[in-house]
């Protein structure tokens, strides 16, 4: 198993659902950020999602991914800071 699959369960569990009682809306809007990231960087390291390790999501990875966001999707400068947010906490949390 990758060393990523039990940091965001542990994210998804502990952190957010058990000590920060985080509200249903901000785990989804987390959630869903997670899935755009490990889909995003499954097209672009050629790993599976349950392959992907902690290195593999450097901050040159984030970086493309935030620009993805922006340019591609044309996410607004509001969206891409709140899921760099999520990323945020989750990087502090791991």
């Amino acid at each position: 198993m990758s060393s990523l699959a039990p940091a965001l369960e542990a994210f998804f569990t502990q952190r957010l659902f058990q000590q920060l009682q985080a509200s249903p809306h901000t785990i989804g809007a987390y959630r869903d950020t997670f899935r755009l990231l490990l889909v995003f960087a499954q097209q672009h390291t050629g790993k599976a999602p349950c392959q992907l390790e902690l290195d593999d999501v450097d901050a040159e990875l984030i970086g493309t991914f935030l620009e993805h966001l922006e340019h591609d999707r044309h996410n607004t400068a509001r969206t891409r800071n709140a899921r760099l947010g999520a990323i945020r906490s989750f990087s502090k949390a791991t």
